[in-house]
């Protein structure tokens, strides 16, 4: 059987309240949400298969943590890549939260 295909999203997602993993707040990492919503459907996460962060440098050469992200398989059976961006997007102030591809 061939595996679903890997499809580019980046479309912000909202995150339902009071469902955030609140483990990592303590060492300034955002808490992935328990339950999201992306186009008008709820999804949880019910496993984390991988965690990583990426950062750059800006224009002075200092290199800043840009964005926390977190592969994770969903009650849909659907595995999402998900990612906190640390700085606000000045298009979106409110959003943070991304769904960057799924399969």
């Amino acid at each position: 059987m061939e595996e679903p295909r890997e499809q580019f999203v980046s479309e912000s997602i909202v995150p339902v309240a009071g469902t955030f993993d609140t483990r990592g707040i303590g060492r300034g990492e955002p808490g992935l949400p328990g339950r999201f919503v992306w186009r008008g459907d709820e999804y949880a996460v019910v496993e984390v298969l991988a965690v990583w962060k990426t950062s750059s440098p800006d224009t002075t050469g200092e290199v800043y943590l840009r964005r926390h992200w977190w592969e994770v398989r969903t009650d849909s059976g659907h595995v999402m890549k998900l990612y906190f961006e640390r700085q606000k997007n000045r298009k979106d102030a409110k959003a943070r939260w991304f769904l960057y591809t799924v399969r």
